[in-house]
């Protein structure tokens, strides 16, 4: 044996020196990098976010259809011209509902003797699905924004290439505005095991999870506070005072929206028997096929397999998904409408689908209705949403009042009516599910569940008086801030350099352990 062969075998007993993974490396660089910007970030005054916010908006919607085509090609999901709506109302129609929502500013309050001081979270990871990958990206990047937080994307897999260019376009409009470099981050290769271990980190103070049910109950089981949404599996009750023909259109033209790849569209229809032939007749008229039953047995067949859910078909058009399934629709059809006569365990087209098949099941009266309704939500969707087609204001309210769920749209389109963007609810991608979905949150996701507020509470007693706060400065803006000229694009107005350096020297001694 060779003295340096000799050498090797000697040299394999030792104890080695693990090598960290160079994704997780990078990743915590980047985690580094967030936790400055966000310290620098939370010292901005409100017109200062603000321009950025409307900076990144702008950047944002300049480039919707280009991601929206982008997010098509790589993931294979949904139609281009709706991605690029959806991505449009991510941008500056978001910004424009919380204009006047100032999460910036303290607040005085001399009735109640309080002072209210907004506190961000910091350091936030926000996950993103396939299914809507570039709305989401920019939707939750301007959530960040307008709460002053740092956000670093985890985005799915199949979508990580449109996520990484689009999160790199956010970062650098948002830099150009005045922001501090590395507000916006994305995740170049993610992987379970780095996300996992991204979700663990003391370093981020917040998770907002979008995505299947498994990686979710990771997020919340992380130790960190999380945010979270269910699935949707929204029941659709067509009410004999509702009129067919508009109730179908809405329906058909939500369920076909992106291929139906948001959880918010409509999944089983619960419709009268009397009123059956005329919904059948008016659900034709506006684009769906009505399947046979051997054709809703093909369905069945392709959807669930093995009893989950298919998910080459979520996404897919009505025509694709009919193809795969042995049978041939004419090439403008929609929706793919699958009678079925139960609802429940035993019926899996009762459950979520993300595609555009819609089941539909007859119901002798109102009561059965809003029974059946409740047990489709018990086996999947609890929380989340459900729609009402009708002009009976008091069946509405006690459809509502009866079913394990926060929203409930009442005649308007169920997808784009639970995310906020035909009805006056917060425009959003992440529906709150709350406590009947396991979820912390039970309305739509905002800016406003990104802060925390420090609130100084004087003495309630009238003899104590509260302090005068008419000469005192309550936003972070410096005294002289009118005065001198505006900034460069590296320290805007709103930050104090001088506190800034004493940060960086405080984190410096802490990484070396003290010394100077």
């Amino acid at each position: 044996m060779a003295m340096g062969e000799r050498g090797m075998q000697l040299h394999d007993d030792a104890p080695r020196l693990a090598m960290p993974d160079r994704s997780q490396a990078v990743a915590a660089m980047q985690i580094d990098r967030a936790g400055w910007a966000g310290r620098a970030f939370a010292r901005y005054d409100r017109a200062a976010v603000m321009r950025i916010a409307r900076a990144v908006a702008e950047a944002a919607h300049q480039a919707a259809a280009h991601y929206a085509e982008w997010a098509v090609r790589e993931t294979g999901m949904g139609v281009v011209e709706h991605k690029t709506l959806k991505n449009q109302l991510s941008a500056h129609p978001l910004v424009d509902f919380y204009e006047d929502l100032d999460l910036v500013s303290p607040k005085v309050d001399p009735d109640r003797k309080m002072v209210e001081i907004p506190k961000p979270a910091g350091v936030i990871l926000a996950l993103t699905p396939a299914t809507n990958p570039i709305s989401t990206l920019y939707y939750k990047a301007l959530l960040a924004i307008l709460s002053r937080n740092a956000v670093i994307f985890s985005p799915h897999p199949l979508a990580r290439a449109c996520c990484a260019d689009a999160a790199a376009r956010l970062e650098a409009a948002a830099v150009a505005a005045g922001a501090p470099s590395g507000l916006i981050q994305c995740i170049a290769n993610p992987s379970v095991p780095l996300v996992q271990a991204l979700m663990a980190s003391d370093k981020v103070q917040v998770i907002l999870a979008t995505g299947g049910g498994p990686m979710v109950r990771a997020a919340y089981s992380s130790g960190n506070p999380a945010i979270g949404v269910g699935p949707g599996n929204a029941p659709v009750y067509i009410d004999d005072s509702a009129d067919p023909g508009t109730a179908a259109a809405w329906i058909v033209d939500s369920k076909s929206f992106d291929n139906s790849v948001l959880c918010t569209n409509e999944s089983v229809l619960l419709v009268h028997a009397a009123r059956r032939q005329a919904f059948e007749r008016a659900l034709r008229a506006a684009g769906a096929h009505l399947c046979s039953d051997a054709e809703v047995a093909q369905l069945r067949a392709y959807l669930f397999p093995d009893g989950h859910l298919n998910t080459a078909a979520v996404g897919k058009s009505a025509v694709w998904i009919a193809q795969q399934a042995g049978f041939r629709v004419v090439p403008s059809i929609r929706v793919l409408v699958a009678p079925i006569t139960l609802a429940g365990i035993d019926e899996p087209l009762s459950k979520e689908k993300l595609c555009p098949v819609l089941a539909m099941l007859t119901v002798d009266d109102f009561a059965r209705g809003t029974g059946v309704a409740q047990m489709i939500l018990r086996m999947s969707g609890a929380g989340h949403s459900a729609a009402f087609h009708g002009k009976d204001a008091q069946r509405a309210l006690d459809f509502a009042s009866a079913l394990s769920v926060y929203r409930v749209v009442v005649n308007a389109p169920c997808s784009q009516g639970a995310a906020g963007f035909a009805t006056h609810l917060a425009p959003s991608f992440m529906i709150g599910t709350g406590y009947f979905g396991r979820s912390s949150v039970g309305e739509n996701i905002g800016p406003q569940h990104l802060v925390h507020w420090t609130r100084l509470a004087w003495n309630k007693d009238a003899s104590v008086p509260f302090a005068d706060f008419s000469a005192v400065r309550l936003s972070y803006e410096s005294p002289d801030a009118g005065s001198r000229p505006a900034p460069a694009p590296a320290a805007p107005a709103g930050v104090d350099r001088d506190m800034l350096r004493q940060l960086i020297l405080q984190e410096l001694r802490g990484l070396t352990g003290g010394q100077k």
